[in-house]
């Protein structure tokens, strides 16, 4: 698991019928390849988001598979259209097991 990993999500108070929210996302992670070495000469081992999706009230919303070669501290924006009050739940993937979580309630204006 990474140290110092803090997924942090930005989703509007309220929405009306009909309107695209847009939803950010940023995770500070380190985002280890695998091949760097640390003081001691020993490989630090690889740790990086593979995946990241949203749900909103149980269902999908986006699922994105991410590829070794993103940045470290990934940032995503996107838009969805709500047609009810809920809850937003971002889940973010590590290639070593780790699962980091957020959520966010919505209202519906």
């Amino acid at each position: 698991m990474a140290n110092d990993v803090k997924p942090r999500v930005k989703v509007p108070k309220s929405a009306k019928a009909g309107e695209a929210v847009v939803l950010k996302t940023l995770i500070s992670h380190p985002m280890e390849s695998g091949q760097r070495k640390d003081k001691d000469g020993a490989l630090i081992p690889r740790s990086i988001i593979n995946r990241f999706t949203c749900d909103f009230n149980g269902k999908n919303v986006i699922d994105v598979t991410l590829e070794p070669a993103i940045s470290t501290n990934p940032y995503i924006e996107f838009e969805a259209m709500i047609g009810e009050a809920g809850e937003f739940k971002f889940t973010w993937y590590d290639d070593d097991g780790s699962v980091y979580e957020d959520s966010k309630p919505i209202e519906f204006a």
